[in-house]
């Protein structure tokens, strides 16, 4: 893929930064854009620490580091993505707001460009109906953390046309991903599989079948998973857990669905999981 493709990624989050992060690495000229200068320099912040990581692994060295920098270019207007070829969104989980991006960049950005969501869950369909090039709309679900897991969730719509599904694809390989496509349903594969796994340890817990601890153990040890899904779903955020399953559950009427008491509980009291501080584990 040529390196003259530029690319903006819209929100400067953990998703965000991480997507930014790699594009910039794979040499392509990366725009970062979100609502105010102070999250924007975070995330600018934590894109250095992650170089510095790579640094101290012999992955790149100090000068690639600083060229990787210079790719990244920091904006609250989004008026500077008019002449992208690929806008990223990796907003918050949330419906409305990702329905009035695509409609505001919809009316910025030039005809040919295409529009990825992050979103992990949310219908791409939904999305691309509210804009004017439904063949231009495709879901490019990273996984976290982005500079190091390979996965890369493609999702087509029935608009999406092969010219974008193959300029993603390709995309993907560049930035030295894994691709792997699927359709356009609640969930798309990822998180339909692993956020009801997720709900249901959590129902375990409410219900008293083992303390947290049991419950985290137990997956990881008979079912070889790197991580407990308590403690993933810390990593993850209570909150965007929520937000997953509510999709689910609307999306497909079924009360396998249904998000645990608990876990609505716990992010209506504020604890979201490593990002708060406390979720069902507490952190420094």
């Amino acid at each position: 893929m040529n390196k003259d493709f530029k690319i903006a990624i819209i929100g400067s989050g953990t998703m965000g930064n991480g997507i930014a992060h790699v594009s910039a690495q794979s040499g392509f000229q990366t725009t970062l854009v979100d609502l105010n200068d102070e999250q924007l320099n975070n995330a600018f912040s934590v894109i250095s620490s992650n170089l510095d990581r790579q640094i101290k692994k012999n992955i790149i060295s100090l000068v690639e580091k600083e060229q990787i920098l210079n790719n990244i270019t920091l904006t609250t207007d989004i008026s500077d993505c008019k002449n992208i070829d690929l806008v990223i969104e990796a907003i918050p989980e949330k419906y409305d707001l990702k329905v009035s991006l695509f409609k505001e960049l919809d009316s910025i950005c030039k005809k040919e460009t295409i529009f990825a969501s992050n979103t992990s869950s949310i219908s791409i369909s939904d999305l691309g109906n509210q804009t004017n090039r439904p063949s231009n709309i495709i879901g490019m679900h990273f996984m976290n953390p982005v500079p190091i897991m390979k996965l890369v969730e493609v999702i087509n719509t029935i608009h999406t046309s092969n010219d974008t599904t193959n300029q993603i694809i390709q995309l993907a390989k560049v930035m030295g991903k894994t691709p792997v496509q699927c359709n356009d349903y609640p969930g798309f594969v990822s998180n339909r599989i692993l956020m009801p796994m997720i709900n249901e340890a959590i129902f375990c817990l409410e219900q008293n079948v083992a303390e947290k601890e049991a419950i985290d153990e137990i997956m990881k040890l008979g079912m070889s998973h790197p991580m407990g899904p308590l403690q993933l779903a810390d990593f993850i955020g209570l909150d965007v857990c929520l937000d997953i399953m509510e999709v689910l559950w609307i999306g497909f009427n079924d009360s396998k669905y249904r998000p645990c008491t608990l876990l609505k509980t716990m992010v209506s009291s504020g604890l979201l999981g490593k990002k708060s501080g406390r979720g069902f584990y507490k952190y420094d």
